[in-house]
Order: C-alpha cells, then structure tokens, then sequence
C-alpha cells in the first residue's frame, strides 16, 4: 500500500471523526461509586500564515518571506477530568513556499499542504467567560498543490518533484490561544524538522508563523 494511500486514509478518518462531533457535546463515564465527566469541543479556524524557509543552500536560505492562507476543523478531547488539560488535532489547508534570486533573477515557489496538527492544550480560566490556552506539540503535513516559477529560465513546474521539494513535512508546533465564550484566536509557531528538499547534503526546512481566528463549540 502506497504511503500516499495511508495518508488518505488518515485524512479521510480525522474528518470522520470532526463530521461526527456535533452529535456529542460531552461524554460520562460512570462506575459505583462515582461519575467522571470528561468534556471535548470541535471548531472552525480561519487564519493567515508567514512562512520562511531555512537552508544550507543559499538559494533556499534567507529568501522572502511568504504570507498564505490557514483554514481548518478540529477537535479536543479532555485527558482528565480533574485538570483543564486537553489533546486537540484537527484537519488544516495551509499555504507557505518562499522566494529568492538566482543571478539576480527571482524563483518563486508555492508550497500548499494539507496539515495534521496534535497538540496538548492547557485551559486557565481567567473568569467564566474568558481562558488562556497555550499549547505545544507537533503536526504532520502532506504537499497537496504548488508552483516553483524561474523567472531567469521562464519556466513553471510543480514545487513538489524528484528535483525539488517533497511531499512530507512535520515537526513542532507551539503557541497560545484565547477564548471568549465561543470566540477564539491564537498565535502559533511550527518549526519544520524534517528536511523538505531531496538534497542529502543540504537541509531544508519550513518555518511558519499563524494567527488565526475561529469558534469552538
């Protein structure tokens, strides 16, 4: 089975799941003696990403930076009953990619991933309406779409090919969130691990930096 067979079929399950969440707001566990309840929440996020990327090539390394386009569903699910602690993941499009100059001359590229992001969440109640949320973790992403544009050679491609840029790419995730009954924005910040180029002898990674806005529910 391809990998990109078991990426659909991750996907296609965490969808599964955010279609299936409107149906239950909270669930209980139950014994003899006493009842836990442990809460979960879905949302919607809508957001814009700066992305950079990272390299020991000098072409790739120091390019400019590359705003784009952040839209996702999640879902979070208390670890505890005890403490506001949760682990959310979710489903996001996100767009970064990058620019530089080869003989004074740009190179354009476009990089659209589809990301799966596993955090851990914690939630401080300030008051009953208002929370503070930081989180760390990391995501898993899958290149879907994107353009690398040569402007020197007037040529366009695909951004992701034997020559360029791979498919896969994951690492760390870290950031804040704040919510206000249903309304709720974050500050977030990826640092790619994986090296995102078929170079061996040069590392390339993504670097990302999102606000983004949204409800929970």
């Amino acid at each position: 089975m391809s990998i990109f067979t078991n990426m659909k079929k991750i996907i296609l399950s965490i969808l599964a799941i955010i279609i299936a969440a409107p149906a239950f707001s909270q669930y209980t566990i139950t014994s003899t003696s006493y009842k836990k309840e442990y809460l979960y929440y879905y949302g919607l996020r809508l957001g814009l990403g700066v992305s950079a990327i990272n390299s020991d090539d000098d072409k790739l390394d120091g390019g400019s930076l590359h705003t784009g386009l952040n839209v996702g569903a999640l879902i979070g699910f208390q670890l505890s009953p005890k403490a506001p602690v949760y682990l959310e993941t979710g489903l996001y499009y996100a767009e970064k990619g990058g620019k530089g100059k080869i003989d004074k001359k740009k190179f354009t590229y476009n990089l659209n991933y589809f990301e799966v992001p596993l955090v851990i969440k914690y939630k401080y109640e300030v008051d009953g309406d208002f929370s503070v949320q930081p989180f760390a973790g990391g995501y898993l992403a899958y290149g879907i779409a994107g353009k690398y544009k040569d402007y020197k050679e007037r040529r366009s491609e695909s951004s992701f090919g034997s020559d360029k840029f791979k498919r896969f790419d994951g690492g760390l995730r870290l950031g804040c969130g704040f919510e206000y009954s249903t309304i709720y924005g974050e500050l977030a910040y990826d640092l790619g691990l994986a090296n995102i180029c078929h170079d061996e002898f040069d590392r390339t990674t993504n670097g990302a930096f999102s606000i983004n806005f949204g409800v929970n529910f």
